[in-house]
């Protein structure tokens, strides 16, 4: 149906790989056979994108013969610096009307220093949409122990808030 849908225009699978993790009972594979028969039946009346992190891709890559040579182009993003990070984060906040203290913005710019060895999934805005959740909960739990709230501290996200932000 999303083959049918995309005639025309573009299909963009994220997280591709998932199609081929599935057991025996499974449509992935079903899937990818009709993607790949597409590709070649359909080739001229859509463009075909899929995207997920690089090592699962080239396992994905190999779940059928014909798939790789259909994907003559490879693109790798490199992960979010420290700095990007940092500047996601506030946007984030900016759009959700929350500010960090500057002594909160030194705890999550440590937060956002990259582990020693790397990690496989750090250096992306989920992480830091995710530590930024959390310390908005945590954030709520804070407040709602004082007797009155002002609207500056309604939006200011402090140090504690952050603690145990990040995995």
């Amino acid at each position: 149906e999303q083959l049918k849908k995309s005639q025309g225009g573009v299909l963009f699978i994220d997280e591709a790989y998932s199609l081929a993790r599935g057991g025996e009972k499974d449509f992935g594979k079903e899937a990818i056979d009709c993607i790949v028969k597409a590709m070649e039946d359909k080739k001229d009346d859509f463009i075909l994108i899929l995207a997920g992190y690089q090592t699962e891709m080239e396992t994905f890559l190999l779940t059928n013969p014909g798939l790789r040579s259909r994907f003559p182009i490879h693109m790798n993003f490199r992960d979010y610096n420290q700095p990007e990070l940092m500047h996601i984060a506030e946007q984030m906040c900016l759009k959700r009307q929350y500010q960090l203290s500057n002594e909160a913005k030194l705890a999550l710019n440590t937060m956002l220093i990259p582990p020693e060895g790397g990690h496989s999934n750090f250096g992306n805005a989920r992480e830091v949409r995710n530590i930024l959740e959390k310390a908005i909960r945590r954030q709520a739990v804070r407040l709602i122990a004082q007797e009155r709230i002002s609207r500056a501290e309604l939006m200011m996200l402090e140090p504690a808030d952050l603690r145990e932000g990040k995995k």
